[in-house]
């Protein structure tokens, strides 16, 4: 069942030393896994070209010039989880700790002791739901309290599909029914099509990625898998009726949320709380 789908692994930048990665690389089974790398310029570029879900920086390599480097990258980039791993402790690691503080890093663990390992894992598991998509399934969660369970289901797919699916007929797979009988049935409901939905959803994940000063366009329009950031602009444009700039400076990830319930949800409540976009095979699929 599509429901079961396995999460994928989450690919983490590293900047570490040469014991710390094989520690890493061992601790990180099932759960993550990482790319290493040798300075921050090319963590930078990692999640430029949106190679990373996080990144990892070791407390030993990060000298003076380092924690310049990885101020300069949680300020463009605040909303990509960056962690320090502190792995010895010897008599530059107090100061270094403080350094790393003052750069803006908020996340040190402690892998000394082995539950380190274990809150690491869980940190790095948590940051791979994108914070957008657990606050947009938290809101939707109360606004379409008491809806048929597939209709749910239509909504959670919307944030929680990866980026590569861009198309209703993408979307219907991921949720197995065919795309002519789901855009059916919602034309039937007097709902708005399935494509706006989705257009819409994607572009709450856009604003949110337009938080990192770090991100161009072109980053953006990656990340989403747009075909090219000319596409990007074409989209916003037809959707919110502004350019991708106007579109970065009016919204960020919280305010397009909100855009998508005022203008897809909160007006349609009394249809969606009836509304069966899968059908009863679903249903019966569901339950086995």
């Amino acid at each position: 069942m599509n429901d079961a789908k396995a999460k994928p692994l989450l690919p983490i930048a590293t900047m570490l030393t040469p014991a710390e990665r094989l520690r890493v690389d061992a601790a990180g089974e099932g759960s993550y896994y990482a790319i290493h790398r040798d300075d921050v310029a090319e963590l930078v570029q990692d999640i430029r070209m949106n190679r990373v879900g996080a990144v990892l920086v070791s407390v030993t390599k990060c000298d003076p010039r380092a924690r310049a480097g990885v101020a300069a990258m949680v300020r463009e980039f605040p909303r990509v989880p960056t962690v320090a791993l502190l792995t010895q402790l010897d008599h530059s690691a107090p100061q270094a700790m403080l350094s790393l503080g003052s750069t803006g890093l908020r996340q040190l663990v402690d892998v000394r002791d082995p539950a380190g390992w274990r809150e690491l894992r869980d940190y790095l598991l948590a940051a791979q739901g994108d914070g957008i998509q657990r606050l947009a399934l938290t809101q939707l969660q109360m606004d379409l309290a008491g809806v048929p369970p597939d209709c749910w289901r239509f909504f959670e797919a919307l944030f929680l599909v990866p980026p590569v699916v861009t198309t209703v007929r993408g979307l219907s797979q991921y949720m197995d029914v065919i795309p002519s009988t789901l855009m059916s049935r919602f034309f039937r409901s007097k709902l708005p099509a399935p494509k706006q939905y989705l257009a819409a959803a994607r572009l709450v994940r856009a604003a949110r990625l337009f938080e990192n000063p770090g991100f161009s366009v072109a980053n953006v329009a990656n990340h989403l898998d747009y075909s090219s950031p000319q596409s990007f602009g074409r989209h916003v444009r037809t959707l919110m009726r502004m350019t991708a700039l106007q579109f970065r400076e009016r919204y960020d990830g919280e305010g397009m949320l909100q855009h998508f319930r005022a203008t897809l949800v909160l007006p349609h409540l009394g249809r969606l709380r009836e509304f069966r976009p899968l059908g009863p095979s679903w249903l019966a699929r569901s339950l086995l």
